[in-house]
């Protein structure tokens, strides 16, 4: 009863990354102090590292170099952690939810095998993901473990919306929280199945690597950057009438939902905020990486007040559309007071 879905081997080979040295360190603490609690909670956002830090801590637990010498840091080659890693280990069981919720099956799989021994050691280990998809049914199952654990178990429950849990689950589990990750992580995480510039993009847009992977894939952000790139791209800005036709004939259909036209104003706030890291000298900085010498090149035109007074427009309008403003007026607004600039 594994049900080890394969995620991990996907990960990069550095899995702990440097904003978690932190939770390596609280790792090797507790077990040098022999303080492992029976069930941990972790929270943080898809991408900040919560299973991560699962296989890490499973890995110094059953990883033969593990030990008070070396800080109990697994050394993430021998048999045992190749085994945990690719999730062959018969004393460790990864369950995440199937379909769209973990099913009081599962959970009652799962304590069955909590009341046996280890197959191969005394100690037993069950990872859990998205802990708040649990019905309610399967969350007063595990509860009675919580309540009432085996000796040599440990629960480490993965979760990225703690406030749907039962309160009486996050009192039994200490709790862990994880920072979401950094845009540069973020960005080395999509890079590995998705081009470099949509990557830029999305990972300046939600620190969410699972929301930050769908606008990867979505065919619709790709062409809205593009549009952005079209729409600002001449050295001495675009004219209305190309403007309002861009609006009417891609914008608006490109941007159907509410929520993707408010990302179509981040992305062409990424370029104003690019606009202004090439006028500081900061190209390192770029969002849009692919159009560094066009980013220049406009930069020439602008001064940095006027920069500054383009991404206080396009704030304005993004606080607008909240207030449910007609799109179209709300784009055509926006581009007559970014000509003006």
């Amino acid at each position: 009863m594994n049900n080890f879905k394969g995620d991990i081997m996907s990960l990069p080979t550095e899995i702990i990354n440097e904003q978690h040295d932190r939770l390596k360190q609280w790792v090797s603490r507790i077990l040098r102090k022999d303080r492992l609690a029976h069930a941990y909670l972790f929270v943080g956002r898809s991408g900040s590292g919560k299973k991560e830090l699962a296989l890490y801590m499973t890995q110094a637990l059953f990883c033969p170099s593990a030990t008070a010498q070396t800080e109990f840091t697994p050394c993430r080659h021998c048999v045992e952690c190749k085994r945990i890693e690719h999730g062959n280990h018969p004393d460790i069981h990864w369950l995440a939810p199937d379909g769209s919720s973990l099913k009081i099956e599962q959970i009652r799989e799962l304590q069955r095998e909590f009341s046996y021994r280890g197959v191969e050691t005394q100690k037993k280990v069950y990872i859990i993901e998205h802990i708040d998809r649990m019905t309610t049914q399967a969350a007063n199952s595990l509860l009675k473990f919580l309540e009432e654990p085996y000796s040599g178990t440990l629960a480490l429950l993965l979760t990225e919306q703690k406030q749907r849990l039962l309160p009486t689950i996050i009192s039994r589990c200490q709790e862990l929280k994880f920072p979401p990750p950094s845009p540069k992580q973020l960005i080395h995480r999509l890079h590995e199945t998705y081009p470099l510039p949509l990557a830029s993009c999305a990972a300046h847009i939600t620190a969410d690597l699972e929301k930050a992977s769908h606008l990867c894939e979505a065919e619709w952000f790709a062409e809205i950057r593009s549009l952005m790139i079209q729409l600002l791209q001449e050295e001495t800005g675009f004219s209305l009438h190309q403007g309002f036709a861009l609006i009417q004939d891609r914008w608006l259909p490109l941007t159907k939902e509410r929520d993707q036209l408010d990302i179509s104003l981040e992305l062409l706030l990424l370029w104003y905020q690019d606009l202004l890291y090439s006028k500081v000298g900061l190209e390192d900085q770029f969002v849009y990486i692919d159009q560094t010498e066009r980013l220049k090149k406009r930069a020439m035109y602008l001064s940095k007040e006027k920069i500054a007074e383009g991404i206080e427009h396009i704030l304005g309008a993004k606080k607008r559309l909240h207030a449910h403003v007609n799109p179209q007026l709300l784009l055509e607004q926006l581009l007559i007071r970014l000509q003006e600039g």
